[in-house]
């Protein structure tokens, strides 16, 4: 006879909502200034590759080789959102 194992296995669920979520990617100067604003909105948020954003300034371009990425928690994505939509309304170029 062959004895069955009873092996459980559990399955770890992430909370996504926690999860860093991307909300926009351009050169230095504007992914700090977006942060500056998402914080007075009272969202944290943070940058990813600023140092070569800064190093390769003239290669950044949003979503580009050398962008710098601004970064909030999935809880506050559809806000950011809206800061983000509003800032690059603001900041078109015409």
């Amino acid at each position: 006879m062959h004895e069955r194992s009873s092996l459980k296995f559990c399955v770890m669920k992430t909370d996504h909502a926690t999860e860093p979520v991307e909300v926009y990617a351009g050169d230095m100067m504007q992914a700090g200034l977006l942060k500056s604003l998402l914080e007075n909105a009272e969202i944290k948020a943070y940058l990813k590759d600023e140092i070569m954003g800064t190093l390769n300034a003239w290669v950044a371009s949003p979503g580009g080789a050398g962008a710098v990425k601004v970064f909030v928690s999935g809880e506050d994505e559809v806000r950011a959102k809206a800061v983000v939509e509003e800032f690059e309304k603001n900041t078109k170029y015409e």
